[in-house]
């Protein structure tokens, strides 16, 4: 049995508001991040790592590369997690051998997080495939497209980053 449809634009009671998003176009955005997702659960899973084990090592990543320090800390308000779990998630990407503590300077209490070559290894062969298969997806596009669709995502990005701050602070949905 097929759900009925919604009749009016957009499928809102009284027809899509003039700045809401084509709804096609944030369920396709919904499906990927979806898809991302489960990839993820997947190449995580065939390697005994969680997808916090896998965003943590982003993380890492993210901020190595624009020469900053990496602490439980950093970790902790990036992925959202309360001390205890911070300090478990570095505790299994340590016994994994994906990251290594090192104290920072003259405060020994003070750990800086980095990762190690077999997290690179590891990182390579699982997103290597979905690399592969990407690439190959976006060789049947002009530079031109490219560039509108990586301005594209990056609003897309910057708009979450927006609503979720909006949420947090308020706790319901504002227009603007």
């Amino acid at each position: 049995m097929s759900k009925p449809t919604d009749p009016r634009p957009g499928g809102y009671p009284g027809g899509r508001p003039n700045n809401a998003a084509p709804q096609e176009l944030v369920r396709l955005l919904q499906d990927f991040t979806l898809e991302a997702n489960h990839y993820v659960d997947a190449a995580g899973g065939r390697n005994d790592m969680h997808r916090t084990d896998l965003n943590a090592l982003a993380v890492i990543m993210r901020h190595t590369a624009a020469g900053k320090v990496v602490t439980p800390g950093v970790l902790r308000s990036e992925l959202r997690l309360s001390s205890p779990a911070t300090t478990a998630l570095v505790d299994r990407l340590h016994a994994s051998g994906h990251v290594v503590r090192e104290r920072l300077g003259s405060d020994r209490r003070q750990v800086q997080l980095q990762m190690t070559p077999k997290a690179y290894r590891d990182g390579s062969a699982m997103f290597m495939p979905l690399a592969m298969r990407m690439g190959k997806a976006m060789a049947a596009y002009s530079a031109e497209e490219l560039e509108l669709v990586t301005r594209f995502m990056t609003d897309m990005v910057e708009a979450t980053l927006a609503a979720r701050e909006e949420a947090t602070q308020s706790g319901t949905p504002h227009s603007t």
